[in-house]
C-alpha cells in the first residue's frame, strides 16, 4: 500500500514528530546526565583516585563527542531511520552495567556505552527535526534542543533523589526511561522511514542550495564553531561554578546558590525557544549576530553587580546566549545541505566537548587565580562574537 504523502508533506511542520523526538532527546540526555553525579559515590565505593575518575569522564566525552560527526557522515551517505532508536539500547546497556559495576573497568565500559548512545542519537535525530520542520528549521531545532536541556537538568536531580540515598544499584531505575525512549523513538523511526521512502527519491529536485564558494563555506563553519566555543566556555563557568562564586562573592549557602543557577537555566530554556522562533522570522544570521554579541554587556557587568544585579545579568545573559544555538545549527546545515548528519554531529559534539573541557580548564584556573578573577576573565568571552560580522548573507533555494 502506497504511503499517504500528506503524512510526509515537507512544506508542513509535523509537530507530533518534533515533540516526540524532543522527548526522546530529553530521555537520552537524562540518562547521559546520570554518570557525573554518581562520581563521588563511585570514587568511594570503588576506591578510585581522581585520575581514574577523570579518565572515566574523558572516555565518556570522547565517545559522546568525537564519534558524532563520524556517525553523521555515515548516515548522510547511508540513511538509517532506526539508528537513533537502537542507539537507546546502548544507553540501557550502559545503565545496567553502571548499576552493578564494582570496579574501574566496568564503570569505564558503562561510560563508553552511554557516550556511544549519545553519538548515535544526535546526528540522525537532529536530521529528523530538520525533516519535520516544514521550513521552520530554527523553531524545530529549538524544540529538539529544549528536550536535551530538560534532560540534562533533570538527570542530576533524579540521581540525587532516587540513587544517592539508596545505593548504586538503584541506577537501574533509569532503565525505565531508556525503555520509554526506545518505544517513542521507534514511533519516530517509522515516520522517518516513510519520509525517506517518499522524498529521498527526489532529493536532487528538492535539495536546498546557494552560490557560496567552498572556501567561504568552510570559513563560515569555522566561525560558527568559534562562536560555540565562546558560548559554551562561558556557560561552563556558570553551570559548573556559579554556586561557588555566589558563596564567595555574596556569602550565599548552597541552596541559595542553586536558586541563582535555576534562574540561569530557566533563561536558557526560554531563550532557546524564543531564539528558534526569531531565527525563522528575522533571519538566522541576524539572530546569531544579536545573540552572541548582545550578551556581552550583561556578562561584562555581572562581576561588578550586587546580588540583585547579578540575578538580572544572569537572566539576560542566559536568555540571549541560548537564543543563538538553533540558528547557528540551522545556518550551518544550510551551508552544507547535503551533510545534515555530519554538521549536526559536529556541532552537538563540539558543544558538549567544549562544555566539558571548559569546566575542567576553568576549574584548574580557579585553583590558581581564584573564582572572582576567573569570572572577570570569562566575562569577556562573548566579545569573541564580533567575528559573526564575517558570516555571509545568503538565500537558500531549491533546485528543480
Amino acid at each position: 500500500m502506497k504511503a499517504d504523502t500528506k503524512t510526509y508533506d515537507p512544506t508542513k511542520t509535523t509537530y507530533p514528530i518534533l515533540f516526540a523526538i524532543a522527548f526522546g532527546h530529553l530521555l537520552n540526555d537524562l540518562i547521559q546526565g546520570v554518570l557525573q553525579p554518581l562520581f563521588p559515590l563511585i570514587k568511594e565505593t570503588q576506591h578510585l583516585d581522581y585520575g581514574q575518575v577523570g579518565f572515566i569522564m574523558f572516555a565518556f566525552q570522547i565517545t559522546s563527542s568525537l564519534f558524532q560527526p563520524v556517525v553523521g557522515s555515515i548516515t548522510d551517505k547511508y540513511p538509517q531511520p532506526y539508528s537513533f532508536s537502537f542507539g537507546m539500547l546502548f544507553a540501557i546497556t550502559g545503565v545496567i552495567i553502571l548499576a552493578y559495576a564494582q570496579n574501574f573497568t566496568l564503570t569505564l565500559t558503562a561510560a563508553c556505552c552511554i557516550g556511544l548512545a549519545s553519538s548515535v542519537f544526535h546526528p540522525e535525530a537532529s536530521r529528523v527535526a530538520y525533516s519535520a520542520s516544514g521550513g521552520k528549521r530554527s523553531l524545530a531545532q529549538a524544540i529538539f534542543q529544549l528536550g536535551g536541556n530538560g534532560g540534562t537538568a533533570l538527570g542530576p536531580v533524579l540521581v540525587a533523589l532516587c540513587v544517592i540515598p539508596f545505593g548504586q544499584k538503584y541506577t537501574l531505575l533509569f532503565v525505565i526511561a531508556g525503555l520509554i525512549g526506545f518505544g517513542i523513538l521507534l514511533f519516530v523511526s517509522r515516520w522517518y522511514k516513510g519520509y525517506l521512502e517518499e522524498h529521498l527519491k527526489n532529493t536532487k529536485a528538492r535539495v536546498v542550495t546557494h552560490q557560496l564558494s567552498k572556501q567561504r563555506i568552510y570559513i563560515s563553519v569555522v566561525i560558527l564553531l568559534v562562536l560555540l566555543f565562546s558560548k559554551y566556555f562561558y556557560t561552563a563557568s556558570i553551570s559548573s561554578y556559579l554556586i561557588f562564586y555566589a558563596k564567595e562573592r555574596f556569602q550565599l549557602q548552597g541552596s541559595q546558590g542553586q536558586l541563582l543557577l535555576a534562574v540561569y537555566l530557566f533563561a536558557i530554556t526560554l531563550g532557546t525557544v524564543i531564539g528558534g522562533l526569531a531565527g525563522d522570522k528575522y533571519g538566522r544570521r541576524n539572530i546569531i549576530w544579536f545573540s552572541i554579541l548582545g550578551a556581552a554587556p550583561f556578562t561584562l557587568m555581572l562581576p561588578y553587580m550586587n546580588l540583585t544585579g547579578t540575578v538580572v545579568c544572569l537572566a539576560f545573559a542566559g536568555f540571549i546566549l541560548a537564543s543563538a544555538f538553533p540558528s547557528i545549527l540551522v545556518y550551518a546545515q544550510e551551508l552544507l545541505p547535503g551533510r545534515i548528519g555530519m554538521i549536526s554531529g559536529m556541532f552537538y559534539g563540539f558543544a558538549f566537548g567544549m562544555g566539558g573541557i571548559g569546566a575542567a580548564f576553568l576549574g584548574d584556573l580557579i585553583d590558581k587565580r581564584g573564582i572572582i578573577e576567573v569570572y572577570h576573565i570569562c566575562s569577556y568571552l562573548p566579545l569573541i562574537g564580533i567575528i559573526a560580522v564575517f558570516l555571509p548573507s545568503f538565500r537558500v533555494k531549491k533546485n528543480g
